[in-house]
């Protein structure tokens, strides 16, 4: 008898459920609207731990490769477009390292110079744009 009462208030009382990705203050005000509904409000995010770990790895993968690559400034946004046959990482950190010793072996390195700009984070300026061989 008590898990007949238990059934029966358990089906007068069903709510729904609502998934949101949360972000931000925006999503709070949106699940606010259902506060006085039967809609119970869950979050999620895109943000996982195992999306973070397979980005990590194919950005890796991605500069472990020789090709073609593009660097942005990121003061003017001019583009360099240049090509190596080592790994685009190699290459990459070789633009850093003759920005900090003032060497102006690439055209890259010398607008950099020549406009007084920041070189800014290698993540963020750099772009695969064709993966080939030697």
């Amino acid at each position: 008898m008590l898990h007949k009462k238990r059934r029966q208030n358990h089906n007068v009382q069903k709510q729904k459920w609502a998934k949101f990705t949360y972000i931000g203050e925006e999503t709070r005000f949106i699940t606010k609207l259902f506060k006085d509904t039967n809609v119970r409000i869950v979050f999620t995010t895109n943000n996982t731990i195992q999306k973070c770990l397979t980005m990590k790895k194919t950005l890796q993968c991605k500069y472990d490769k020789s090709g073609v690559y593009q660097l942005t400034c990121p003061d003017c946004k001019m583009k360099y477009t240049g090509q190596t046959g080592r790994p685009i990482r190699v290459r990459s950190q070789e633009h850093i390292q003759d920005f900090k010793y003032n060497n102006s072996r690439s055209k890259f390195v010398q607008h950099l110079i020549h406009n007084k700009h920041a070189i800014g984070n290698m993540e963020d300026i750099i772009e695969s744009v064709h993966i080939t061989g030697k």
